[in-house]
């Protein structure tokens, strides 16, 4: 569904931009339709081990690492397909986020996480399994679904709850 807010279409003008800069100047792999938060962090240390699939979201404050000083590991951090990575989470390097996976917000991902998945906690791990999900890892048993307790609608005038 298409956003009436002004400044959503620049919004996207400057994400598209961003990940064409990734793939051209750093090497990585991001599918166009993949959105990336201006504040996410992407290794840059190893720039063609990350990895992510259309139609994912990378949100806000969310570290995706490629890279191990200590044990002098380069490797490739590989996101899936219709993913969503919480907010201020972190991928460490080396993992795989399979197809349909949701990493909730502060999670710490030091495993491989199987698709169709959601995965909290640190270390990470599994809190729910066989999950179906759309585009940007919108759980599909939510999708156009009203939350009310956002949606307050004010009772009709002279209905029965008047004075």
């Amino acid at each position: 569904m298409r956003s009436w807010h002004p400044l959503y279409p620049l919004r996207d003008a400057v994400l598209r931009m961003r990940n064409w800069w990734f793939n051209r100047f750093w090497g990585m792999d991001i599918h166009p339709t993949a959105k990336i938060s201006l504040q996410a962090k992407l290794d840059k240390t190893y720039p063609p081990g990350v990895h992510i699939g259309e139609y994912s979201v990378v949100t806000f404050g969310a570290a995706i690492l490629t890279h191990d000083m200590v044990r002098r590991l380069r490797t490739d951090t590989v996101i899936g397909r219709n993913c969503f990575i919480g907010a201020h989470s972190i991928i460490m390097p080396g993992v795989t986020i399979g197809d349909n996976s949701i990493v909730a917000a502060g999670a710490v991902v030091t495993r491989d996480v199987p698709p169709a998945t959601i995965v909290a906690g640190n270390p990470a791990k599994i809190v729910r399994e066989g999950i179906r999900t759309q585009r940007y890892g919108m759980l599909e048993e939510y999708a156009g679904q009203r939350n009310e307790r956002f949606f307050y609608e004010a009772p009709a005038p002279g209905g029965k709850d008047a004075d």
